[in-house]
């Protein structure tokens, strides 16, 4: 074993404080000054069944009459792909071990990655067709200098309802309120270990104080929809499961746990997936009462709560439980590369097709043939990690 939990019968009031949701880094990670939580009541209070989200974009929209979706974006399958993940770099300010081969990536020349009008028109060939949500991923996607400029921009495409990002947040810190002010919507901050040293020896480099103060940021600006994803391993940070389910009490943060899975470089093995039911099993064993949320379109989570909890907790289950028959999801690598299955390797070239003079509807049209393409499920456990795939960095995470 790579790490023991240390932290196994001591107080639980060592890591955070509730004054203005200020956290900050220690051994153990809770709600400093809790008292000891009181027994969970048996259903969830009634307004925690369905949280509304205000959005003064989201009200606009839904006042207009729906459309029919668009053929375009919808497979053999009849799965309606309203959700649109862009790549904006390779680039990245850390090096984790799940994502990035040790040895590191060869970057693509800067005229092989897509530029921001490039982005905005393939953007708004989507969102014409029915895409709803957009989510700018990466490498890290703050480290891209005009990120500010581009969501701007794409706050001004008229059909989009959210704009996203998942960052590290090691420097989004000083990003998000200008971000925030042009139009993100929501947040999904990688954040695998609460304890500096398991910080050190996943990303390959310091800066958990940094990741934990964009997190008190996010907070402070009431960004709608703030969502911590943890990668667990076994033996590394399966231990810290309850600590960051405790994030969850006071905070409205969804804390989504996520099975690791294998891409090219990260040496994935199945002695350290730690699957879905061995997590949500360690959580029953504090909190037996845990209940499953109903689950929304386009959800890749399943969603539970905890009682009397103002967050939630989300698994995603690539490896044990697919969630395929309900994706609604494409991906644009950031070399232009339309991805519709994240682990396929089949990828569409949308900078080429521009970049040859192509117009819109010719673009979209083969958009609509890779989508028919896509396949009922991706493989599983016994032929996924043996399949080539992109490392992750270089898909978009």
């Amino acid at each position: 074993m790579l790490f023991r939990s240390r932290t196994r019968g001591l107080s639980t009031a060592r890591l955070f404080t509730t004054s203005a949701a200020t956290l900050k880094p220690g051994n153990v990670a809770t709600a400093h000054g809790l008292a000891s939580p009181t027994p969970p009541t048996p259903t969830l209070p009634p307004q925690q069944q369905q949280q509304i989200i205000p959005s003064t974009r989201l009200d606009k929209l839904r006042s207009k009459p729906i459309k029919p979706f668009s053929d375009f974006l919808t497979d053999t399958f009849g799965r309606q792909h309203d959700y649109l993940r862009i790549s904006i770099t390779e680039r990245c300010n850390l090096r984790c071990t799940y994502c990035m081969p040790e040895e590191g990536i060869e970057l693509s020349p800067t005229d092989k990655l897509l530029t921001t009008d490039e982005i905005i028109r393939i953007a708004s060939i989507f969102i014409k067709q029915g895409v709803r949500k957009i989510r700018l991923t990466g490498g890290e996607p703050t480290v891209r200098k005009d990120i500010i400029d581009l969501v701007k921009k794409l706050n001004g495409l008229k059909g989009l309802e959210e704009i996203c990002i998942t960052s590290n947040g090691l420097a989004l810190h000083r990003k998000l309120p200008e971000l925030f002010e042009n139009g993100l919507t929501a947040l999904n901050l990688s954040l695998d270990t609460l304890i500096n040293g398991k910080f050190q020896l996943i990303t390959r480099r310091n800066g958990l104080n940094a990741v934990l103060k964009s997190l008190n940021k996010a907070l402070d600006l009431n960004l709608p929809k703030i969502k911590i994803n943890i990668v667990v391993m076994k033996n590394i940070n399966d231990d810290e499961i309850l600590n960051f389910v405790e994030l969850s009490r006071d905070k409205p943060i969804e804390i989504r746990f996520i099975e690791y899975m294998p891409f090219d470089g990260n040496k994935w093995s199945n002695e350290k997936l730690v699957s879905y039911n061995d997590i949500l099993n360690q959580i029953k064993s504090k909190y037996p009462d845990i209940q499953r949320l109903k689950h929304n379109h386009g959800d890749t989570a399943k969603v539970f709560q905890i009682p009397n909890f103002k967050g939630k907790l989300g698994f995603i289950t690539s490896m044990t439980s697919d969630f395929c028959n309900s994706c609604t999801r494409l991906r644009i690598t950031s070399d232009g590369n339309l991805k519709v299955c994240l682990f396929g390797n089949d990828e569409l070239n949308l900078k080429k097709l521009i970049i040859n003079g192509h117009d819109d509807d010719f673009i979209l049209n083969e958009i609509g043939k890779a989508v028919k393409l896509k396949k009922e499920k991706h493989a599983g456990l016994g032929e996924l990690e043996n399949m080539p795939n992109r490392p992750m960095i270089l898909i978009g995470g």
